[in-house]
């Protein structure tokens, strides 16, 4: 098992990718930390993973970062060291940016970005005085390029990229690694419980994510990504979500005329 013994923190643990990601890290020997907002949730999938007894429920707010350094000491106290931070909680838009109330962009970045973030930099003082850990977040093909519906949500995913990479740069010499992993569409309900312009739930599942990859196969990928350490990884279904990205680098004039003939779903 690649990740015996080790303790991996995952936020977003209560459902998609990360609920997929907390039973792929517990098969390969890992001891879990799962948070996000929903307790009873977090219980029930802990029941879900091996060995569950060994695995500790955290709640947490990524939109409360003031609470981030007592989630740490409860996770210190139980299991003495993180090895891996997974940032993988956050929330998905169905809006148009003209029409996206100002307090509802903020409320994106908060989760998807400042949450990231503001844990991540609550965790690392205490990789760094062991000189050791790896940070692995959970960014989209957002963090390449907008599409109609997504601009605060492109833009944080975008943010995640330049901040990680340049930490990455940062703490290589402390033996702390970042991967950022990056899927296209994944069956989960991001869609379904994304803010639309007045930051209610959104309450449809886009026909992309009805027909996009099984969460354990994602889970899967970002697991192997981060057991061979990679910097960056993205997959999907191998359709076009995935192969903009290459053409976005090579020929964006084309990817543009692609994106702006795209609908946003509404209700």
């Amino acid at each position: 098992m690649r990740f015996a013994d080790r303790v991996v923190w995952i936020t977003g643990a209560s459902s998609g990718i990360g609920e997929a990601l907390a039973r792929a890290f517990a098969r390969e020997g890992a001891r879990l930390i799962l948070s996000s907002r929903r307790p009873e949730e977090l219980e029930r999938v802990r029941g879900t993973c091996a060995r569950p007894e060994q695995h500790v429920v955290v709640p947490l707010d990524l939109c409360r970062p003031a609470d981030f350094p007592a989630a740490l000491e409860r996770v210190l106290a139980a299991c003495s060291r993180v090895d891996i931070l997974v940032n993988n909680g956050g929330v998905s838009q169905r809006a148009l940016a003209a029409e996206t109330a100002p307090e509802v962009e903020r409320a994106l970045m908060e989760v998807n970005y400042f949450g990231a973030v503001g844990l991540t930099k609550t965790m690392l003082p205490a990789m760094r005085a062991r000189r050791s850990g790896h940070i692995v977040v959970v960014s989209s093909v957002m963090g390449y390029l907008g599409t109609p519906g997504r601009s605060t949500y492109a833009a944080a995913k975008h943010a995640l990229h330049g901040y990680f990479d340049s930490l990455r740069a940062e703490v290589w010499r402390e033996n702390i690694k970042v991967t950022l992993v990056c899927p296209g569409y994944v069956k989960t309900a991001v869609s379904a419980n994304a803010l639309d312009a007045w930051g209610e739930r959104h309450a449809v599942t886009d026909a992309t994510h009805e027909h996009g990859i099984a969460p354990e196969k994602c889970a899967r990928a970002i697991v192997n990504a981060v057991a061979r350490g990679r910097e960056e990884a993205t997959f999907g279904m191998g359709g076009p979500e995935v192969f903009a990205i290459y053409l976005k680098r090579w020929v964006p004039w084309l990817v543009s005329r692609v994106v702006r003939r795209m609908r946003l779903a509404t209700k």
